[in-house]
């Protein structure tokens, strides 16, 4: 993890809530069993639907590019594995996610619940909003 950071901090994450949540959060609950090897490699990593769980590098930029107020709302299109949720919901933020794939949606309301995320989630297709 620690190594993670410090890669991220390197290519110019600077946002300590972001590097903080990320902190908090074992990415190693969001991958596949296979993965978990991988959880902390900056790369993107296969999950169910043929869908990717998003690189560290991708998830901490899109957070930090939110120049986000703490309690803002956040609409997340496509939950995914929840990873990028949980980064936002430690930021402080009030997050809804749209999920269109049910599997995908039902293992990251498990993980989300595992490492203690409340997130408001939902099935649909997310280009016609919540």
């Amino acid at each position: 993890m620690l190594g993670l950071l410090d890669d991220l901090r390197r290519k110019g994450i600077t946002d300590e809530r972001v590097l903080n949540a990320i902190a908090r959060i074992p990415r190693e609950e969001f991958v596949p069993p296979t993965f978990k090897h991988r959880a902390y490699d900056d790369d993107a990593l296969p999950i169910a639907c043929a869908q990717t769980i998003s690189q560290p590098f991708t998830v901490a930029m899109m957070s930090q590019l939110l120049e986000s107020k703490r309690e803002m709302s956040v609409l997340e299109i496509g939950t995914g594995s929840g990873y990028q949720a949980a980064v936002l919901y430690y930021m402080g933020l009030r997050v809804f996610t749209v999920e269109r794939h049910a599997e995908l949606l039902a293992h990251a309301r498990e993980r989300l619940a595992a490492v203690g995320v409340n997130v408001a989630t939902h099935l649909g297709d997310g280009t016609v909003g919540w």
